[in-house]
Parts: structure tokens; sequence; C-alpha cells
């Protein structure tokens, strides 16, 4: 049996969403760097995995735009870790970006609808 790949279109139309992605995860709780990656690896089964570095950027992009805030967390548990937790803007743009996800797959749906369906 041969191990599935990742359809590269489909990381392509994740690609603009890592920001609500992250913003995503952080609404459940505060994370530190690798732990957000691993939540969005897990919750898609590992079909998708966005780049430690891409998500680095993402983090400090939207600590730049005030989205998320980030500090950093006792040694207790080993290393000392950066966590981020979401801001009131951040959870602001979160719902604004959910809403247009969700108008967009919606007219994508509709454009797509054919009397044969794979």
């Amino acid at each position: 049996m041969t191990e599935a790949k990742p359809d590269p279109l489909a990381s392509d139309l994740l690609r603009g969403h890592t920001d609500t992605i992250v913003l995503s995860v952080l609404q459940r709780a505060d994370r530190y760097g690798f732990e957000i990656f691993k939540a969005i690896r897990d919750a898609t089964g590992g079909a998708h995995e966005i780049k430690e570095a891409t998500l680095y950027a993402t983090y400090r992009r939207l600590e730049k735009d005030g989205l998320v805030e980030s500090y950093w967390g006792d040694e207790t548990q080993g290393g000392r870790r950066k966590y981020y937790r979401v801001t009131d803007a951040g959870r602001a743009v979160f719902r604004r970006n959910v809403v247009a996800w969700c108008t967009t797959r919606d007219i994508v749906d509709n454009l797509l609808k054919t009397e044969e369906r794979p």
C-alpha cells in the first residue's frame, strides 16, 4: 500500500488562511510555538502541516498587528518557552475571517455544483 502524498493544491488553498488557523488554535488556549504546530498537524490527522518557519513568521506578524501577544512561560517543564495568546482584536479578526471563509466556501460550492459529483 502506498502512502498518500499531500495535494499541493490543497496546501496552496490553505496557505492564505494561516493567520486564521493559528488564531483558531489560540481561541482554545494559550500555547507555545511548537505546540501550535502539533495542534494543526493533529487536527488534520497529519494530512496538513504548516512549516515551522512559516508559523514563526506568522506569530511575529500577528503579534506586530496586535492580534496575539506573547509571554515567557516558567522553566518548570524544561526549557523556557514563549507562549502566545489571542487578544480581543485577534478574536474579532478571527470571527470576520471565519465569516469570509464561509461565504467564499458557499460561493465555490455553488459554482462547482454539477450533475456528476466524484
